[in-house]
């Protein structure tokens, strides 16, 4: 696979947005992600080549967590000194293979400063649609706001739905964007049918929502979301058909947005090792 045009100014866009990358500058690290979804990659392989059975990315850990590491062109990678193989990959098309093994990303590790690193819950957001996931970092906590009508409409329209076994709530500020009321849902189906009652159920409800309050909803199924995650390990249902109660104790929740700086004391380049993240095809 070989960079035309097109790749050609991505990769000027993605080699600008790098150094503007720094603690604090989501919006510059948001502008990173967008170039990143059609920008080609240089893949760093441990071992075999492109397509071979035996292919295998290396991989590095910061902060606890895990990143392969890539290169974002062919100047860069000659400038890295890697002489084993790449293989060259599209952003989304990387993004959609790292993050179901929650997988991230780490841009030039080779360069001043370490380089840039993309956790998989930004991965997740790259291949399932920027516009679609709210940017991380997110803040989550349980609603201050009052809006008794809307639980209590929510409530009875739930009682009417056969497929909402519980329903929980948080509010949700994104590191760019407004905040939100996010309902999470627990459904006994997942089948159409079932999540067209539940649309018209929040459709019969929002009625009740004060004008200007954002309100979205978040299948608590999700083991990749977020904010389901959160809602798991903290929030105790408002509408509960079983009547089960209590959450679960409260578990550390992963880390989301922006990376951690590498600096001082983080992996280098011969720190990288084989076999944990190996290419799925793409």
């Amino acid at each position: 696979m070989s960079a035309g045009v097109g790749g050609t100014a991505a990769t000027g866009l993605v080699e600008q947005l790098l150094p503007q990358v720094t603690p604090g500058r989501y919006d510059a690290y948001e502008a990173l992600l967008h170039a990143l979804v059609e920008h080609e990659l240089w893949m760093l392989l441990w071992q075999g080549h492109p397509g071979s059975a035996d292919a295998q990315y290396g991989n590095m850990e910061v902060d606890g967590l895990g990143y392969a590491p890539c290169v974002t062109s062919p100047q860069e990678l000659s400038i890295s000194g890697w002489n084993r193989s790449h293989e060259v990959v599209r952003g989304r098309e990387i993004a959609n293979s790292l993050f179901p093994d929650r997988w991230g990303l780490w841009l030039n590790p080779h360069a001043p400063g370490g380089g840039v690193g993309i956790p998989w819950l930004d991965l997740r957001r790259i291949a399932c649609g920027l516009d679609q996931l709210p940017a991380g970092p997110l803040r989550i906590s349980e609603p201050t706001i009052e809006i008794p009508q809307f639980y209590a409409l929510l409530t009875q329209n739930a009682h009417h739905t056969p497929a909402v076994r519980a329903l929980s709530r948080a509010w949700v500020q994104p590191a760019l964007g407004a905040p939100y009321l996010a309902i999470g849902l627990e459904l006994y189906d997942s089948g159409p049918q079932a999540v067209e009652s539940v649309r018209m159920m929040m459709g019969k409800s929002v009625s009740a929502v004060p004008e200007g309050l954002p309100v979205s909803t978040v299948a608590l199924s999700d083991e990749y979301d977020p904010v389901a995650m959160w809602m798991r390990a903290n929030s105790r249902p408002f509408f509960d058909r079983e009547g089960y109660g209590a959450p679960t104790q409260p578990v550390q929740a992963p880390a989301y947005g922006y990376p951690p700086v590498m600096g001082a004391g983080a992996p280098a380049a011969q720190s990288w090792q084989h076999g944990a993240v190996p290419p799925r095809g793409f």
